[in-house]
């Protein structure tokens, strides 16, 4: 199958300068949404992709990790791969205490399968629900809780990508879903939709439950303008406000598919850190909630 690059265009690189934030992590942060892609001549991305990143290895990520000072992270299956998670399983297994990850699987993905992906690291199944959904049926419930049912047995979570706000019903859809679920990007609704949007005091309400978790991830992919994306910090600070405790961050490393200024992770860390002022609460966000969702191992 041939490529159309049209279909499939070129993302900005990552800004690659040398420059660590003011922030310091507290030991074990955790890095909770980043993508490994590539090298491509290893890893070939797949035809029906709708973006083309710019190779964004592990020893390039693991040097952004030192200079940001964040001990640990989360590897997310990015949708250039579809269901291949080779990339990703390959960073995983270079460094099996520092990373876990969160995979994308068929439908005909066994048993033994998922058992592999769990020894691996692998806590976690993503669905984009941006690209799939039928918005005149709803949210394909029935095949995200069939999935949900096969991964309950390893105490895994969904990770979802949608807008939440073209879901005013979304608390009562997922009242008795069988997993633990994770919306990314504050629940990836636009800053222009405000707090009080229905979709969003839903997700307001699953994270109040415990049924939830929120990726304060991508700031910029969510409002107009460029840092510090004052548009987001209502969202910001309502979701603490509603739990802390199930809450966790991410630089969303290589921030592919950015159509505005490319952010430096260093200003990135630094924006949470003027965001989340106290150090008690960071400490939740960046150590505790993750170990508790990932099963990282406790650092003494």
């Amino acid at each position: 199958m041939s490529l159309n690059k049209d279909l499939a265009p070129l993302c900005q690189v990552p800004d690659a300068q040398i420059r660590s934030p003011k922030i310091i992590f507290p030991k074990g942060a955790v890095d909770c949404h980043a993508h490994v892609c590539g090298p491509e001549n290893l890893f070939p991305y797949a035809d029906e992709r709708i973006y083309t990143p710019p190779d964004a290895t592990l020893e390039s990520y693991s040097a952004l990790l030192h200079m940001l000072g964040v001990d640990r992270a989360v590897l997310v299956q990015p949708s250039v791969y579809g269901t291949d998670n080779r990339a990703m399983l390959a960073a995983l297994n270079h460094q099996p205490e520092k990373f876990r990850g969160v995979a994308v699987i068929a439908d005909n993905t066994s048993d033994r399968e998922l058992e592999e992906l769990h020894q691996a690291g692998v806590r976690g199944v993503r669905c984009n629900i941006v690209d799939v959904a039928d918005k005149s049926a709803g949210l394909p419930i029935q095949y995200l809780t069939t999935l949900a049912k096969r991964i309950a047995p390893f105490a895994w979570h969904l990770e979802l990508l949608m807008h939440v706000n073209e879901y005013p019903k979304l608390a009562s859809v997922f009242e008795d879903f069988p997993v633990d679920l994770v919306f990314g990007h504050f629940g990836y609704t636009h800053a222009k939709h405000g707090v009080k949007d229905p979709g969003f005091q839903g997700l307001l309400d699953l994270i109040r439950e415990k049924k939830a978790w929120v990726k304060m991830t991508g700031p910029y992919r969510i409002c107009d303008g460029d840092l510090p994306y004052a548009d987001m910090r209502p969202f910001n600070d309502v979701v603490i406000e509603a739990n802390p405790a199930q809450l966790i961050w991410g630089t969303d490393w290589p921030h592919v598919m950015v159509k505005k200024q490319m952010p430096h992770d260093a200003d990135l860390c630094d924006l949470f850190g003027s965001w989340v002022s106290d150090p008690s609460l960071r400490k939740s966000i960046l150590v505790d909630n993750p170990c508790i969702l990932y099963d990282f191992p406790a650092l003494y």
